[in-house]
């Protein structure tokens, strides 16, 4: 009979134990290298600049690769080969990345943003509604988050995305068409939302508030995430604690993200005003809206199949599957 003695040197034993195999699979899970695509005016490039991320995993003897895009679809075209392992983009792209196969999850998402795009006009234009758009050239970034608001607002006023003619340009042209009035109405986000309104006189028509929630989401290769899940959740967990930090300091915010992007500090000001951060798990309310925006998509052509948006759900996240 083991002695009380006897029993605290097993319980200290097997303790010991489980802590030694616990480091080993730490250890044996934990990459060299973690790559980190990130665009100039997302969040990432906001962790980038701060460095805090980079400190925390060299303290662990990982390294930190950031790959610079110049938008969404790319980037996950480069999660997709293996060229990063992380990304963060808006509602659209990983519904595409998912019709082509794209073997990606859906690690957390931003707090709803709806007030951050919008369908804008010249100043004195006669539109001044949805309604009126009807026979227009509309300005868009063809499969982006906006063409979901556009065809939203369109069948809220009892509109067809056939009662328009779109006008697929990626923003910097958008921008001048817009400016020399080759297009009627442009539907755009932050924060070339906020430069046109201060320096080309546009004005709001309509924004994506009570049409589509819009959402950044943190996604990740499935290799990567189920390879690392304690890693993906730290960056989770940082991308939280600098969204506090960014929430509640946005002038040094705007500074960082204007340096990053070459846009005045006072346009990141007015961007980030509409626009809140946040890294939250994901949830059956938020992959059944984008299921919402997938099957829109679908409805509309511009996806090519139906895509089951709860298919990419982290194997950490697996009861959201039921």
């Amino acid at each position: 009979m083991k002695t009380p003695f006897g029993r605290t040197l097993a319980a200290t034993a097997l303790t010991s134990a489980l802590l030694a195999v616990s480091s080993a699979s730490w250890a044996a899970e934990k990459p060299e290298v973690v790559n980190i695509g990130y665009q100039k005016a997302n969040i990432f490039a906001l962790l980038k600049y701060r460095g805090t991320l980079d400190e925390q995993f060299k303290k662990q003897g990982i390294k930190v690769r950031w790959v610079e895009f110049p938008a969404g679809p790319q980037m996950l075209e480069g999660l997709n080969v293996g060229s990063i392992d992380l990304a963060a983009t808006g509602d659209a792209p990983p519904t595409f990345a998912q019709a082509a196969q794209a073997d990606l999850v859906y690690l957390a998402h931003s707090p709803a943003n709806p007030k951050t795009e919008a369908i804008v006009v010249p100043e004195n234009s006669p539109i001044h509604s949805v309604a009126d758009l009807k026979g227009k050239r509309v300005a868009l970034n063809k499969g982006s988050d906006v063409n979901y608001l556009l065809v939203s607002a369109l069948e809220k006023a009892g509109l067809t995305y056939k009662d328009i003619t779109p006008v697929y340009l990626p923003p910097s042209d958008a921008r001048a068409a817009f400016q020399r009035g080759a297009v009627d109405a442009w539907v755009i986000w932050d924060p070339f939302y906020a430069e046109v309104e201060a320096h080309a006189n546009a004005r709001k028509v309509q924004d994506a508030e009570g049409l589509v929630p819009h959402y950044t989401f943190y996604l990740a290769s499935r290799k990567f995430a189920d390879g690392h899940p304690q890693v993906a959740q730290q960056v989770i967990d940082e991308l939280s604690t600098l969204s506090d930090w960014a929430n509640g300091h946005p002038d040094e915010a705007a500074k960082i993200l204007s340096q990053s992007t070459g846009l005045e500090q006072p346009i990141w000001a007015r961007a980030l005003s509409r626009m809140p951060f946040g890294a939250q798990r994901m949830s059956r309310e938020v992959f059944t809206e984008q299921q919402a925006l997938a099957d829109t998509f679908t409805r509309i052509g511009l996806l090519p199949v139906k895509v089951e948006v709860r298919s990419a759900t982290w194997s950490q996240d697996a009861a959201l599957k039921q």
